[in-house]
């Protein structure tokens, strides 16, 4: 069984915004998990479409509660890899991704890349298609569809909702890095990322507790200044 997942995003910039941005989306705040990208083949065809294929390393933790399942030397990074296909004529980019990290053996249908070989302990597979918001032509629209499975004996059903929960989790990240590199190249200040919103509440609840403890000692030594004067 597998889990499939289909969302529809809309990005605030034109179709050729979010072209340049796609290629210079790594590295920001978002993206963290994303170690490495490497350009493994590229080129122009005859009728003017750019085909590219690239190497990612991202980080590969493992659900804590997984880990005595599966071998100590187990990676905990994992290889993704990305193919595109821009058509300016059709102002479309698409996208394929799939990771590597455990399968042997890899084929190539006409519509997506899967996996033949053993399975990961979670593989994902996803196909994403920018074009022109029909809307309103100075918008993006995203399609994104994506494919999650784990044949783990006694583990597979719980690995696939755990992998749905975090892939999920990785467009809301995608998405607000594409915010931020797009606010970047039309020079505006990019929105402030979860850890900086979320150390500026800490700093302001570490800034009202040490005032409320001054200020209870400054009580505290003024009751008991009374109590000599009594």
């Amino acid at each position: 069984m597998v889990k499939y997942f289909l969302g529809l995003s809309v990005l605030k910039s034109s179709w050729d915004q979010v072209f340049v941005a796609f290629w210079q989306r790594y590295p920001n705040p978002y993206s963290k998990h994303v170690l490495t990208e490497d350009i493994l083949f590229r080129e122009v065809t005859p009728d003017n479409r750019l085909i590219s294929r690239r190497l990612l390393t991202k980080t590969n933790r493992a659900p804590r509660w997984t880990e005595k399942y599966l071998p100590s030397n187990m990676a905990r990074s994992a290889y993704v890899i990305e193919d595109s296909i821009v058509d300016p004529q059709s102002r479309t980019l698409t996208t394929f991704t799939w990771n590597i990290s455990h399968a042997r053996y890899m084929v190539r249908t006409p519509a997506l890349f899967i996996s033949t070989g053993p399975a990961d302990l979670n593989a994902v597979e996803e196909r994403c298609v920018y074009g022109v918001n029909p809307d309103n032509n100075s918008w993006t629209e995203i399609k994104r569809e994506a494919w999650i499975s784990s044949n783990l004996f006694g583990l597979s059903r719980a690995l696939q909702e755990f992998g749905l929960a975090r892939f999920k989790s990785s467009v809301t990240k995608t998405m607000k890095g594409f915010e931020f590199i797009l606010a970047k190249m039309q020079g505006g200040t990019p929105s402030r990322t979860l850890a900086e919103t979320a150390k500026e509440a800490t700093d302001k609840v570490k800034e009202t507790a040490l005032a409320a403890t001054e200020k209870a000692k400054d009580l505290a030594s003024q009751a008991q200044k009374k109590q000599q004067y009594v």
